[in-house]
């Protein structure tokens, strides 16, 4: 959520940024500025009514100290006058302080000063391109085919329990998703993350500090029953751990990583690109979440962005990485990197992370600050990326390491599996 002075001080460079991602925010800031504006003066005609009646109080207890009770009983018919105009006034700045948060909601982030100006993924920058794609002979199948030649995923059977989108992995393919999901975590507790484990449903609160309500892409499992929604990333209950705290600045960098199966609607996603791991309503993901020092932060993203490479590279599998230009940046994102592997039997690239610096946004909404060297207090800056979601990667894998005896395992997977081919 965008800051408010900012919003006052520097709204026309604010207007310019947001234009990078095709939106006209004129009426949003203006609607912002004006009911802000009648917030001030609401709470300042209160601020004046409540002095005023306290006021009036204690020159009632005066006068009846003093015996002039028929003075003092007059006065108390003005108190009483000005008690229902500061309940009034009271019930006026709590609908309007409502309104304006419904409206900073409404606003996305401002796209950081590298993001390019772009209408969808077709704008996106490629910036980095690494690995050699296999050539794969004429009978090589994509993962979907791979899946059931080898019965390792059932995509019918997740049909029949739950529904389109929800895979039951089995043998040597749930032993390859859990050894995927060791080395993920096991690599980044080396560089220096704080393994742990959350919920994965969270209270609405939480889904409205990291930004994932409202929910505009119709994108929550919502349970009724509970108010609770089921995560579609790690990163709603990992960064809601910080919610209303006070960190000190000596507690910068706060690293952690979790593994969570994640839930997401994906609402309107049919068609051939979606088949087999390509698009899933639960997968399972590792995460990075970072609480960093405004100071620090990007250079904490590109650090990220460096270990991502380095899952890939020992992997082994051709990938690239993408600038998302503003057309298709998240909403809550400042700046964002997505990587891609490219799966060799669908002839694509296929998004494995991304890596995002969301700047104050996210901490603005959560309340999350600090307090610097001179005991002043700051909105600290949060990030987090894919580290990594399992799908397309186990989809480049199965696609980019067949052969005609079977599937390679990457050689550094094969301590977590315990076989190096899977036939």
């Amino acid at each position: 959520m965008l800051q408010l002075q900012a919003i006052r001080e520097n709204k026309e460079d604010i207007l310019r940024a947001l234009k990078k991602r095709n939106l006209d925010a004129s009426p949003l800031l203006n609607s912002v500025v004006e009911l802000d504006e009648k917030r001030r003066g609401i709470q300042t005609k209160l601020d004046n009514t409540l002095a005023e009646s306290n006021k009036l109080s204690k020159e009632i207890g005066m006068l009846f100290k003093s015996g002039k009770a028929q003075e003092a009983n007059a006065l108390k018919e003005q108190t009483a006058a000005l008690k229902d105009l500061s309940k009034e006034l009271g019930e006026a700045l709590n609908s309007t302080a409502n309104e304006l948060q419904t409206v900073l909601y409404q606003i996305p982030n401002v796209p950081h000063d590298s993001v390019p100006a772009g209408d969808s993924e077709e704008d996106n920058e490629e910036i980095f391109r690494e690995g050699d794609i296999p050539q794969l002979d004429s009978k090589a199948l994509p993962h979907w085919e791979l899946a059931k030649k080898y019965d390792i995923i059932d995509f019918e059977l997740g049909v029949k329990i739950t529904g389109a989108g929800f895979p039951v992995y089995k043998g040597k393919g749930a032993r390859l998703q859990r050894a995927l999901i060791s080395y993920f975590l096991d690599k980044n507790t080396e560089a220096g993350y704080q393994e742990i484990q959350v919920p994965h449903l969270v209270n609405e609160a939480s889904g409205y500090g990291t930004g994932q309500l409202p929910d505009k892409e119709g994108q929550m499992y919502h349970v009724q029953a509970d108010d609770l929604y089921l995560i579609p990333t790690a990163e709603v209950p990992v960064t809601n751990l910080f919610r209303d705290n006070i960190l000190q600045e000596s507690e910068f960098p706060i690293c952690y990583t979790a593994y969570t199966p994640c839930f997401r609607r994906e609402a309107g996603s049919y068609g051939a690109h979606v088949r087999g791991l390509n698009r899933l309503h639960q997968f399972d993901k590792v995460e990075l979440v970072r609480v960093e020092h405004p100071d620090h932060s990007y250079a904490a993203l590109d650090g990220m962005v460096a270990h991502v490479k380095t899952l890939l590279r020992e992997l082994k599998l051709p990938y690239r990485i993408l600038r998302l230009c503003g057309g298709d940046l998240g909403f809550t994102a400042a700046l964002t990197y997505d990587f891609e592997v490219f799966s060799t039997a669908q002839d694509r690239w296929l998004e494995i992370s991304s890596v995002s610096n969301f700047e104050a946004y996210q901490t603005n909404r959560l309340k999350l600050r600090f307090k610097d060297g001179n005991g002043k207090s700051q909105l600290a800056h949060t990030l987090n990326g894919s580290s990594l979601a399992l799908p397309r990667v186990l989809a480049g894998i199965l696609e980019n390491y067949q052969t005609e005896a079977g599937i390679q395992i990457p050689e550094v997977l094969v301590p977590y599996t315990g076989f190096d081919i899977l036939n």
